[in-house]
Formats: C-alpha cells, sequence, structure tokens
C-alpha cells in the first residue's frame, strides 16, 4: 500500500496560485497517475508481420515468467536440504490436492479454502461498500466546504495513523459477533484514503471552472454532477484503489483473530494442525486474489476516466 505522509497542515503542497485551488484538506493523497498493468502486450496497428507481433508478447510475457522462475529457484535451494519449510514439489503436490475440491463442506469449521475466500471477499465486500457510501459524499463535502475541512482535518489526522486491527476490540465490544466486528475494520480502515483523495481533488478543480457556475447560477447538484464529478473522478478512483488493497490486507489479520471462516482463520487453523504446504497456498492465494482487485479498479478507471472525458 502507497505510505501516505503528513504537513504541518495535514495537507499537500500549496499550489503557488492561491486563486486556482481553495485550501487542502486532509492529508497527502496519492496523486491520480496513468495505471499500467503489471503485463501490457505492446499495441501493433494492423498488418504488422506475424513475427513482430510474437516478438512483442514475448518481450510482455518473458520478463514476469522469468522472475517467477528465479523466485521458485530460489525457494527450491533454500529448502532443498529439508527443514521446516517445504520445497516447491511438495507444496505443488499439496496444491493439486486442495484444489481439487475447494468448495466442500464437512461442518461449520471445515470448509474448503474456495468458501472461505468467497467468506472473506464478503466481508471486504460489505465493509468497503459503507465506506464508499459514506467517505466519497464526505470528500466532496469537505473539499467544498474550508470551514469544515478545517474542523474535520484535525480529527482524521488523529484516527488515519491508528494500526486498523486497534479497532477490532471496539467493534467486537459493539456488535458481540466475530462478522459484524471484522465488517467494522474494513469500514474504518478503508474510508480514510477515500475522504482524503476525494477532497483534494475537489480543491484542485480550477476556479474558473467554479466561477462559470456562479455566474450560471447552476444548482449545488449540477455543480457536483457535471463540474465536479469528472474531474475529481480520477482522484476519487484512486483513494478507492488504495482502499481496496488495505481492506484485502486488513480482512487476513482481523480472521486470524476473530475466527470463523475466512482465509485469514483458515490460514491459522492450518497453522495449528501444522500444514505449512497450506499457510504457503494461502499466502499465494491472497496475493493472486489481491492483484486481481487492483487489476480490476485500473480497467475499471480508465474507462471511467475515458468515458468521462
Amino acid at each position: 500500500m502507497s505510505a501516505m505522509t503528513m504537513t504541518s497542515d495535514f495537507g499537500v503542497e500549496k499550489p503557488a496560485d492561491p486563486a486556482t485551488t481553495s485550501k487542502p484538506v486532509a492529508a497527502v493523497v496519492a496523486e491520480p497517475a496513468k495505471e499500467k498493468k503489471m503485463e501490457q502486450t505492446a499495441t501493433l496497428p494492423a498488418g504488422v508481420p506475424l513475427g513482430e507481433k510474437f516478438s512483442a508478447l514475448l518481450r510482455a510475457v518473458l520478463p514476469p515468467v522469468l522472475g517467477l522462475m528465479v523466485l521458485i529457484g530460489i525457494w527450491h535451494v533454500a529448502t532443498h536440504k529439508g527443514g521446516s519449510i517445504p520445497g516447491p514439489a511438495q507444496v505443488w503436490d499439496a496444491a493439486v490436492a486442495l484444489f481439487s475440491d475447494p468448495f466442500y463442506r464437512n461442518g461449520p469449521n471445515d470448509q474448503g479454502i474456495g468458501w472461505n475466500v468467497l467468506s472473506s471477499l464478503q466481508r471486504v465486500a460489505i465493509g468497503f461498500g459503507f465506506a464508499a457510501l459514506v467517505g466519497i459524499p464526505l470528500g466532496f463535502i469537505l473539499g467544498r466546504s474550508a470551514f469544515l475541512s478545517a474542523m474535520v482535518n484535525p480529527i482524521i489526522s488523529l484516527l488515519r495513523p491508528v494500526s486498523p486491527l486497534a479497532w477490532l476490540p471496539i467493534g467486537l465490544l459493539v456488535f458481540k459477533k466475530a462478522d459484524p466486528a471484522a465488517t467494522y475494520t474494513i469500514f474504518i480502515c478503508s474510508i480514510w484514503p477515500m475522504i482524503m483523495n476525494t477532497a483534494q481533488g475537489v480543491q484542485r478543480v480550477p476556479q474558473d471552472y467554479l466561477n462559470v457556475a456562479r455566474v450560471l447560477a447552476l444548482s449545488e447538484w449540477k455543480v457536483v454532477t457535471k463540474i465536479l464529478f469528472p474531474a475529481v473522478l480520477p482522484y476519487m478512483l484512486t483513494g478507492i484503489r488504495l482502499s481496496i488493497g488495505t481492506a484485502w490486507l486488513v480482512i487476513v489479520a482481523a480472521e486470524m483473530l476473530t475466527g470463523g471462516v475466512g482465509i485469514g482463520f483458515w490460514v491459522w487453523d492450518e497453522w495449528n494442525n501444522l500444514k505449512v504446504e497450506h499457510i504457503i497456498i494461502a499466502i499465494f492465494v491472497i496475493g493472486i486474489v489481491g492483484l486481481i482487485l487492483e487489476q480490476a479498479l485500473i480497467l475499471l478507471a480508465k474507462k471511467l476516466t475515458k468515458e468521462a472525458s
């Protein structure tokens, strides 16, 4: 997850021309940039020889494949003499057996890895959804109101650095159950990037746009939907991408503490059963799911920003 730094006014650098922007909100936010896929095939015009197309495909695929081969090679060398960490061959055999039936059910505490991943994704979706419903409108409000921004900034600066897992006991105390407590933890850790990036995007909208809206006597709703939203969309999507990555990280740790069904609980249960091969498999599964979520949001961001432009 991208690190965020704070300034004395817990905002970003003030622009050189104060007439174009308003006072910044809560913290340094990630600048929306052109997202790049980890694996991107060069776009070639029609009629390019097949050899050149194959060469472009090879240049796109070969580096990540070599990287994975180097990782597996180091892993094999480090474990070929035995020890507590299983080697690639042992993990592969365990993965084949595990994924031969990923959705079995033998009771509430004995379910396949597929059900555990889906349970974790469900908690992330609920907590992240509530965070988006609260955080994005709040970001617009703080970006539009200097007074509210100055009032809320100290609260955000105080609560944002708190570890998300520190909120878990509060959730257990309030909700008395593990599932809503974990969802509440996701909500808390997901809301800050969306608030800060959305508010920062609103504050960086050129003042000329707002002056034109004032001359035309546009309603606040039209100002938000016709002027602010298209301009803020890249910032908002960056905040969403940061939030979903944080949410997926936190849910694994939260489930280790709360138990039940979920990939975090499954990892802890496999540790108690001394099945280290399954723990390594879970690490790869968690990474792959996180990568898929991030890439899906990158594609969505590209599509929406292209349509908005």
